[in-house]
C-alpha cells in the first residue's frame, strides 16, 4: 500500500518528470474518460508528454468528446515515469493488457473517489465525498492554478454529469454546482453539450431498452427490481460499449423499489452486477463486495460465476439479506 499525498505533491511529481501514461478502469464511463481526457489536455498544455490508455476503445457513446481520439488501446511496452490510474478502485479494473504494458513504470499514482479504493500504487490521493473523479482533478487544477483547456473544460463537466446522473444523484453537493458554474463561466456550452451526451443515442439503445423491459422482475414486496441482459440478446441487437449506460435508472424510479440490479452475462460467461440504491437504508458497495466488487453506496458493481439465473438468485440472495426492516423510514 502506498502514501496519501495532496495536490502539492502532486505537483511536485509533475514538476520533477516529464512523461506520464494515464489510464481508468475498463468499460470505460464518463468519469473515468473524462477524467484521463481533462488531465492530458492538462498536463499537455504544461509541456508534459502524455499517453491516454484504456483496456477497452472509447464507448460510442463518449466519442463525439474533443480528446477523446487520444485515448489508446494497449499495443504493447510503454516506457513511462510516472503513471496515474484515475477513478479506479482497484489495480485488476486496470485491465490486464494496461498493467502487463506499464510494467516498467517509476511512479504509480491513484487518484479515485470510490470508498471502495484498495489504496494501490505508490500515492494515493482519494476523496470519497467527491461526486466524480472529475471534481477532484478540478479541485487541483484550481488549487495549483494549472491551466484550463477548453478540451479539459468540457471534459470535466462530462465527468460530473455523468456520475451525477445529471446532477440528480444524492452526491450532487453544493461544491458540485460551484464546479459546474465555473465551468460554464469559462466558456462551456451546456446545451450542446447536454444535447450530445444524452439527446443523441442509436436506434439500437432503444431495441436494447426494449428487450430490457420484458425481463423486468420485482421482488414479492416490490422492494428489489432487476432485469437481464443475455449474450445472445446483445448479439442480435448489436449492442456497442456505452449502450446501456444509465438504463438502470428506469428501475430506480420505480416507486417503492429499494434496490435495482442490472444482470449481464458477458462474452466469457460471467456475470456482470451493476447495482443502485434509491437510498442510504441499503449499501450496494457491501453487496458486490460479496461477490469481490465494490463502489459507492448507492452504485457499485461486480462480476460473478453463470449461468444467468444462478447468478440472479445469488444476487437476490445477498440483496435481501441486506435490506432494512418493512417499517423502517
Amino acid at each position: 500500500m502506498g502514501q496519501p499525498i495532496t495536490a502539492s505533491h502532486l505537483s511536485e511529481i509533475v514538476s520533477n518528470h516529464d512523461n506520464f501514461v494515464l489510464l481508468s478502469h475498463a468499460r470505460p464511463d464518463g468519469d473515468a474518460i473524462g477524467s484521463v481526457v481533462a488531465l492530458k489536455a492538462v498536463l499537455e498544455e504544461l509541456g508534459k508528454t502524455v499517453v491516454g490508455l484504456n483496456e477497452d476503445s472509447v464507448p460510442d457513446n463518449l466519442r463525439f468528446m474533443r480528446g477523446s481520439e487520444g485515448i489508446e488501446c494497449p499495443s504493447g511496452p510503454l516506457e513511462a515515469e510516472v503513471v496515474i490510474a484515475l477513478d479506479t478502485a482497484n489495480r485488476e479494473r486496470l485491465g490486464a493488457r494496461c498493467l502487463d504494458s506499464l510494467g516498467g513504470a517509476q511512479i504509480w499514482v491513484n487518484i479515485d473517489h470510490h470508498i471502495s479504493n484498495e489504496k494501490y500504487g505508490d500515492y494515493w490521493l482519494i476523496d470519497e465525498k467527491s461526486a466524480a473523479t472529475g471534481e477532484i482533478l478540478y479541485a487541483i487544477i484550481k488549487e495549483l492554478k494549472w491551466p484550463l483547456p477548453d478540451i479539459a473544460r468540457d471534459a470535466l463537466y462530462v465527468a460530473l454529469s455523468t456520475d451525477t446522473g445529471s446532477f440528480q444523484y444524492s452526491n450532487t453537493s453544493g461544491r458540485t454546482h460551484r464546479m459546474a458554474a465555473d465551468l460554464v463561466e469559462h466558456g462551456l456550452d451546456v446545451a450542446a453539450l447536454t444535447s450530445r451526451l444524452y439527446h443523441d443515442y442509436p436506434f439500437r439503445r432503444v431495441e436494447l431498452l426494449r428487450s430490457l423491459l420484458e425481463t423486468i422482475k420485482l421482488t414479492d414486496d416490490g422492494r428489489i427490481a432487476w432485469w437481464t441482459l443475455s449474450r445472445d440478446t446483445k448479439t442480435r441487437i448489436g449492442m456497442q460499449a456505452g449502450d446501456g449506460e444509465g438504463l438502470i435508472d428506469v428501475l430506480r424510479a420505480i416507486q417503492g423499489v429499494l434496490v435495482c440490479g442490472f444482470i449481464e452475462e458477458m462474452d466469457d460467461g460471467k456475470i456482470r452486477l451493476s447495482l443502485r440504491s434509491k437510498n442510504s437504508s441499503v449499501n450496494v458497495c457491501d453487496i458486490c463486495a460479496h461477490f469481490g466488487g465494490g463502489g459507492h453506496v448507492l452504485a457499485a458493481g461486480a462480476k460473478t460465476r453463470g449461468p444467468l439465473n444462478e447468478a440472479v438468485l445469488r444476487f437476490l440472495e445477498v440483496a435481501q439479506e441486506a435490506l432494512p426492516p418493512q417499517n423502517y423510514e
